[in-house]
Parts: C-alpha cells; sequence; structure tokens
C-alpha cells in the first residue's frame, strides 16, 4: 500500500512540476500575445503572399520576431523573478541571445530572462544592507550594467547557439512527424494535458516558437492549430446540449458561446471531468481535426488567444478559410460524435456539474502554492467563497479581478461585475490584470483562492476577496449590496 502511495504522489508530484512550469512559461508569452498577433497580421497583409503586399511596410516583419517579440519575453520573465531590474538585465542577456542566433530566439529567451533576473536577485540580496547612504543609485545602476553586459556576452556566445542546435532539432523532429503524416498522434498528448492543465509547457514552451519560425519562411503554420482548435470542445459540449442531463444540459449552450466565440476552453473541461471517458472524444476530435489540416494545407500566420473562432478568422491567410474551417468542423463533427455515443451507452453517474467543477480547480489548483491561511471550513461555507481579507475598504474606486495570466477567467468575472455595478447605478471602476500587474490603487482585489495570497503580497493595502468561481459568485451580488 505504502508504494502505491508513493507512486501516486510521485506521479502528483510531476505533475505539479509540470504544471508551475507551464504556468511560468505562459506569464512570460500571454502578456506579450497583443505583440504576437500584431506580428501575425501585417505578416498576413503585407508579406508578397498576403491581403495587401506591399515592400516597405513589410519591412516590420522580420524585426519583429527576430527582436521585438524575443525582448518582450525576455523583460517580462525577468520582471516575474525580480521586478523591473530583473526585466533590464533580463532583456540585456536576452539581446545577446538574439545576436548569437539566426533564429527568432523564443525559447533563448525564456531562459535568458528568468535566468538573468535570478542572477540579479541574487547579487541584490547579497549586498542587502551592505551600501552606504548616498551610493545606492550608483551601485544599482552599475551593478545591473555590469553584471548584464557579463551575462549579454555569455549568451551570445554560450546560450543563442545552444538554444538554436535545440531549436534546430526540435523543428526536425516536428517535420520529420509531417512529413511522415504523424502530427495527428499529438494530440493524443494534447487532450489530455489541456484537461490537467499541462498544455502551457507543450504550447508555449515548443510548439509556438516552432510554429513562429515556420511562420516566419513559410507564412503560416498548422502547428499554431494544434492546441487552440476549438473544434474538440465545441463537439463536446454539443453533445451534452443534445444527450446530457440536468444542470450540466441547461448549462452547455452557454458554455457553448464562450468556448467557442469567446475562446475559454476552460469552460468545457468539468463537462469532461463529471465524464473522464469523454476524454476519448476529445483526442478523436482533436486528431481528426489535425489531419484535415494537414491534408488541406492549413496554417495560421500567428498564435491565437485565446482560442476563439474569431481569433481564427483574424489570423488565417489570404486563400485559407475552407481549409481552416474544414479542421475545426471535422473535429466539432468527430468529437460530437464520438461524445454522443459515450452519453446515450455509458452508466450516469451521480456527480453533477458543480462537483466536476469544484475537482477541476482542485486540479488547476496544485500547480499553485495553496493558502496555508485557509481552513476547510472557510473553503466550505457559501459555496466555497469567502472573505480573505479582515481590511474592508469603505472608499471603493477601482475593483481589480486577477488570474495567472489576467486573460480568460478573470476578465468574465469583471465582466460580469461591471454589469451589476452598472445596473445599479454604482460608478466603481471594475477590471482584470495578471497578478503580477495588480495596479497600486487597487482598492478591491478578486482572485481564486489558490491565488489570493500570491495576490496579497502584490497589493498589500488592498481589500481581497477570495471566490470559487469566476462565473458564479454570491460574494459579487454582496459586494454591490455593500457599494449600493
Amino acid at each position: 500500500m505504502s508504494n502505491l502511495d508513493q507512486s501516486s504522489n510521485s506521479k502528483g508530484g510531476l505533475r505539479v512540476g509540470v504544471q508551475r512550469f507551464g504556468r511560468f512559461l505562459s506569464g512570460m508569452v500571454m502578456p506579450n500575445m497583443g505583440a504576437f498577433i500584431a506580428w501575425g497580421l501585417i505578416t498576413a497583409m503585407f508579406i508578397p503572399t498576403g491581403w495587401f503586399p506591399n515592400e516597405t511596410l513589410a519591412q516590420l516583419v522580420d524585426p519583429m520576431i527576430k527582436y521585438l517579440l524575443p525582448l518582450l519575453i525576455g523583460y517580462t520573465g525577468g520582471t516575474m523573478v525580480h521586478g523591473q531590474r530583473g526585466g533590464v538585465v533580463g532583456a540585456i542577456m536576452t539581446i545577446g541571445v538574439i545576436v548569437g542566433s539566426d533564429i527568432p530566439m523564443f525559447l533563448g529567451a525564456m531562459i535568458a530572462g528568468p535566468l538573468a533576473a535570478w542572477i540579479i536577485k541574487k547579487f541584490d540580496k547579497s549586498i542587502e544592507g551592505k551600501v552606504k547612504a548616498g551610493f545606492e543609485m550608483l551601485v544599482n545602476n552599475f551593478s545591473a550594467g555590469i553584471i548584464g553586459g557579463i551575462l549579454g556576452i555569455f549568451a551570445l556566445l554560450g546560450i543563442g547557439p545552444a538554444v538554436e542546435a535545440i531549436s534546430k532539432v526540435l523543428s526536425a523532429g516536428v517535420q520529420g512527424l509531417m512529413n511522415l503524416g504523424l502530427l495527428p498522434l499529438v494530440n493524443l498528448i494534447i487532450e489530455p494535458g489541456k484537461v490537467l492543465f499541462l498544455n502551457n509547457a507543450i504550447n508555449h514552451g515548443i510548439l509556438t516558437p516552432i510554429a513562429t519560425d515556420q511562420a516566419r519562411e513559410l507564412g503560416q503554420s498548422v502547428l499554431y492549430m494544434l492546441e487552440s482548435n476549438p473544434g474538440p470542445g465545441l463537439g463536446i459540449l454539443l453533445a451534452y446540449c443534445f444527450f446530457g442531463r440536468g444542470m450540466a444540459k441547461s448549462s452547455a449552450p452557454g458554455a457553448v458561446i464562450i468556448h467557442f466565440f469567446g475562446g475559454i476552453h476552460e469552460i468545457y473541461f468539468p463537462y469532461i471531468l463529471m465524464r473522464p471517458i469523454l476524454i476519448l472524444a476529445a483526442i478523436a476530435g482533436g486528431v481528426a481535426g489535425t489531419l484535415t489540416f494537414m491534408l488541406t494545407g492549413a496554417g495560421l500566420v500567428s498564435a491565437p488567444s485565446p482560442g476563439s473562432i474569431i481569433a481564427y478568422f483574424l489570423l488565417t491567410p489570404k486563400g485559407g478559410y475552407l481549409p481552416m474551417l474544414a479542421g475545426v468542423l471535422v473535429a466539432a463533427v468527430v468529437s460530437f460524435l464520438v461524445a454522443a455515443v459515450l452519453l446515450k451507452t455509458g452508466k450516469h453517474k451521480d456527480e453533477d456539474l458543480e462537483s466536476a467543477s469544484s475537482r477541476m480547480k482542485d486540479m488547476k489548483s496544485q500547480g499553485t502554492v495553496p493558502n496555508a491561511g485557509i481552513t476547510a471550513n472557510q473553503r466550505e461555507a457559501d459555496g466555497a467563497s469567502y472573505m480573505a481579507s479582515s481590511t474592508v475598504k469603505t472608499d471603493v474606486k477601482k475593483i481589480v479581478f486577477s488570474c495567472d495570466a489576467g486573460m480568460g477567467s478573470s476578465a468574465m468575472g469583471a465582466s460580469i461585475l461591471r454589469k451589476k455595478m452598472k445596473a445599479e447605478g454604482i460608478d466603481v471602476t471594475v477590471t482584470n490584470t495578471a497578478i503580477s500587474d495588480i495596479p497600486p490603487d487597487a482598492d478591491v482585489v478578486i482572485t481564486q483562492q489558490i491565488l489570493t495570497d500570491r495576490a496579497r503580497s502584490v497589493a498589500p493595502n488592498a481589500e481581497h476577496i477570495s471566490i470559487d468561481n469566476f462565473l458564479k459568485s454570491p460574494e459579487y451580488d454582496a459586494l454591490v449590496e455593500r457599494l449600493k
């Protein structure tokens, strides 16, 4: 029995480690996704094969992918480790990686940015309290310059060539799978990984850098579509619309809109967790969709984020709409048919959508340091929603929803509360950000339970409210009543 427990713990520890790694990678890429989309749109419109070929405007394409995007990733990774000072040193080291390579250095930036910030952070800690008064600025500026310069040289001579070699091996491996027609088999890993929240490590760590290099050379890449295809999730949700039961069936139509048009794929994960056998439907849809993409020559010019059909239309190159739609529709039809059979023939358990959603959040939270101050009773009270801060603000001007990336779930929560405030005529700003970007003037910060400690460390003077579900929480109505 103890051996089984140790094995389970080992597997859980591995999954938790990959989740945390994936979140860290996502934290470097997601805040800069607007720049990726801008590059993709400029590429789609102005390159020789684009919608509006323009030699002058097409000059933006190469510098953006070679310099702008890696520098943004490196700077963001540095700020995640050691604030703005870490971001500056991270950018210096990243430029060394860029100059030392002939390909876009996304992987190199993901290494150089955090590494440089960690080194300068250790240096700052070692001299803490040892600098004489009046010399702080001198020491800070020159230490960042000297250490950053050394790291930039090291990156130019060492990290850049090494990462370029690794990138070429990964690219060759992916190209080999494509040549053999085996690329759809990657969905055997991606679809279960999405439900287990392991997709960021695969998507942002491997697929996006390789896909961006392909898009630079070919004008598009099918790799952007492997994880983001909304078809498999759409098919499962439609199957619940027709063959589901109870709350799952009644809530599925709304989930279809959020998933397919909003691009928030997390919305369908609880439906799979209610019936884990439905992961077969997601895999079947993913494999069928990717195979269709390959056979029809589909591809996108940049990474779609979120994975919405709207983003797919905006990032599809000229002449690529039918192949794109074919892959999405085939994935949806296949996953729908498989899910329908499983829902009609399988044994129905008593598990409802709420318990599945709770189980999903527990799985997701394993990749995040839990709030040690939260007791079991507190978690269960009020539908697992509770006030996490003893500080209650009386004069509230700004409410901030915050999550890991500052998109997706926090954006939906902010939209819901904003409508409630507007309906009551309450003049309060409601916005959403990543936890690392919570503004200093935030009066109230709303986060999921597992993220409250991190949010409190960023905004210690704000009132913090912890909730279990961004889409539905009694805390929203309680806050509205309090501010009326």
